[in-house]
């Protein structure tokens, strides 16, 4: 009973140790965005390879998940003659839920990985220590970039996940279920409001900041050498992924109460 309250209070403050170096980092990094200089080349570096190298899996992720959300639809759906509601469905479903977090979760898998490895490996290697002696603030020279890129990036992925997503559901509703290409596009943006995609491009923002602050904390705290920094890659897919969920849930019931 001992050991385990033990463990259970290394937990807890374990827990609140990290809130608290994650939430400095991010208000750090808020701090030290509006602080010139500001380095625009590390920045457009850094949404090239957040941005357009994430195209490829982005597009097949979100293809096929929109052919799989029109096949699955259509079960139902042509069982009461409702074949026509798959386009709105789909449009909807991607807009607000599937294309924000299938982007994000995809992102924090490609991207947040190779952001906390890459840092990983510099502060076991002294590069860090290294800025710091410089007289170079380290979440400055780091993580700014990184985060202006992502804040930037995974909104406009996400757009693009939509869209992709929706010509998805387009191949299967017309070719396969027999709408026509005017019903289908009639039927997939007429039902769509400024709430559905505000709210997706709301959720990408929170889940640019989640990858970026928790990839950059757990790169920027490794110890331990190459064991630490694939341990640290590990948690901040993880744990990305997680609160890319949580965090997903609780702006849903927020956006839904509020609707």
């Amino acid at each position: 009973m001992r050991l385990f309250i033990e463990k259970l209070g290394q937990s807890a403050v374990g827990f609140v140790e990290f809130s608290g170096g994650a939430f400095c980092l991010f208000f750090q990094t808020l701090f030290w965005i509006a602080v010139p200089p500001f380095r625009p080349k590390q920045i457009y570096e850094q949404m090239v390879r957040i941005g357009v190298d994430s195209l490829p899996i982005a597009t097949l992720t979100s293809f096929f998940i929109g052919i799989v959300l029109a096949f699955q639809s259509a079960y139902q759906m042509q069982k009461v003659n409702a074949e026509m509601y798959i386009p709105s469905l789909v449009s909807i479903s991607m807009t607000r839920e599937i294309g924000p977090v299938l982007t994000a979760l995809v992102v924090a898998g490609r991207v947040g990985a190779s952001i906390a490895a890459e840092l990983g490996s510099m502060k076991v290697t002294e590069q860090i220590d290294a800025l710091e002696t410089l007289a170079a603030n380290p979440v400055k020279y780091l993580v700014t970039p990184r985060f202006i890129a992502l804040f930037t990036m995974l909104p406009l992925l996400t757009i693009y996940a939509d869209f992709v997503g929706i010509m998805g559901g387009y191949l299967v509703s017309v070719y396969k279920l027999g709408l026509t290409h005017a019903m289908y596009f009639k039927m997939s943006f007429d039902p769509l409001v400024l709430k559905d995609i505000f709210t997706g491009l709301f959720k990408s923002l929170v889940f640019a900041c989640v990858i970026c602050i928790i990839s950059c904390f757990e790169g920027m705290r490794v110890e331990g050498g190459a064991e630490g920094v694939g341990k640290a890659t590990t948690q901040a897919v993880v744990l990305s992924f997680i609160l890319i969920i949580v965090s997903d849930a609780i702006f849903t019931m927020i956006f839904y109460f509020i609707s």
